[in-house]
């Protein structure tokens, strides 16, 4: 039985040691700022404000040409204010 054991730990450690331990690279917080150089070769999401009143948040997310994912958080004017229609 003690060997069992042994053979059933030494199994899960060697299989944990083969694991993929890859890491995936963080995400890039952009700064914002008067001009902000960005490198987007696929843009991934971006705040819907076609619904918005006044200036709200939003935030590009996208791919640069590397393939890394960056995110940019900045203050919008929102386009639908009922004082405009």
């Amino acid at each position: 039985m003690k060997m069992f054991t042994f053979g059933l730990a030494a199994l899960l450690a060697s299989g944990t040691a083969l694991a993929d331990t890859h890491t995936t690279d963080p995400v890039i917080q952009d700064k914002t700022g008067f001009f902000v150089h960005m490198d987007v070769a696929k843009e991934l999401t971006s705040t819907d404000i076609t619904q918005a009143c006044g200036i709200v948040p939003a935030r590009f997310t996208y791919l640069d040409s590397q393939g890394r994912e960056h995110v940019l958080d900045y203050q919008a004017q929102g386009v639908w204010c009922i004082s405009d229609h």
